[in-house]
């Protein structure tokens, strides 16, 4: 399960936002926020490339963990 690292993170109004990027490119994706240490942990069929580009294009640049 592919770790993000979204420092811009900081509340419940950024998990919904981030939830719904990822949704958008797998809406079968099963999701855990760590919003303490500000990651996403994302079990997904979607390449790891097009959830980091749903993140960011939801305005979270991020990187891999």
């Amino acid at each position: 399960m592919p770790k993000f690292n979204v420092p811009d993170m900081s509340c419940n109004h950024c998990v919904s936002t981030i939830s719904t990027a990822i949704e958008s490119v797998d809406s079968g994706a099963s999701l855990e926020f760590d919003l303490a240490n500000r990651q996403v942990s994302v079990n997904s069929s979607a390449p790891v490339e097009a959830i980091q580009a749903a993140i960011e294009a939801a305005g979270y640049p991020n990187q891999v963990a």
